[in-house]
């Protein structure tokens, strides 16, 4: 698969690399794909790993992945054109102020999100968790379990196979509005790693009986 990824922070870089390693073609989507710090990135994942404007990188690719900073993230939506009929995965949370979640308008931040991506089929995963999950979800317990919301079953089993190529489980939460949900469980993985102090080495795994 051809993804891209928009913005190559902690979150953005570990899941790229993550399926860069395993043969996807990833492509950094950023203002600068010409930057020191980009071409380091790169390097750590090639051959399948390249960089190009936000836009372009966006309208090449079949999947979407959304990993900036909530502020900018209408704007930085706005600015990749057109969406329609793409995956787009939803790694972002409502946040001003880590952990509290600003839900003062009755909607998820995943419900937001497929409004301003207009025609997306739009998936919430990859917010619920630390980025150093995101590079090895593997625990002496088992796998950590990636939780995901979206209205698409199609792009939602994507999702699913992506997650799972990280070394996830995936589970699916139901519906887009099941948002909701998980941007509260990102905000309790928040609060014990740095509100209980437990430090950011845990994280949420789904076991059945």
């Amino acid at each position: 698969m051809r993804i891209a990824i928009i913005g190559a922070g902690n979150v953005g870089s570990a899941l790229g690399l993550g399926w860069a390693k395993v043969g996807h073609e990833v492509i950094f989507g950023v203002r600068d794909p010409d930057s020191p710090q980009l071409m380091d990135l790169i390097k750590k994942g090639r051959p399948n790993a390249r960089a190009l404007p936000s836009r372009e990188a966006a309208e090449v690719s079949e999947i979407v992945v959304l990993t900036v900073p909530w502020p900018v993230a209408q704007q930085v939506i706005r600015d990749l054109g057109s969406l329609r009929g793409k995956i787009v995965f939803d790694c972002t949370n409502p946040v001003m102020e880590w952990p509290k979640l600003d839900h003062s308008d009755g909607k998820s931040g995943g419900e937001r999100v497929a409004e301003w991506a207009k025609g997306a089929r739009v998936v919430k995963i990859f917010n619920s968790t630390g980025f150093e999950n995101m590079e090895n979800p593997r625990y002496a317990e088992g796998r950590l379990t990636m939780f995901y919301a979206g209205e698409d079953a199609a792009a939602k089993a994507v999702a699913s196979v992506l997650a799972e190529e990280l070394g996830f489980e995936g589970q699916d939460c139901g519906p887009l509005a099941q948002s909701y949900a998980l941007e509260v469980i990102a905000s309790l993985w928040g609060s014990l790693a740095y509100g209980q102090h437990l430090g950011r080495g845990f994280g949420f795994r789904l076991v059945k009986r």
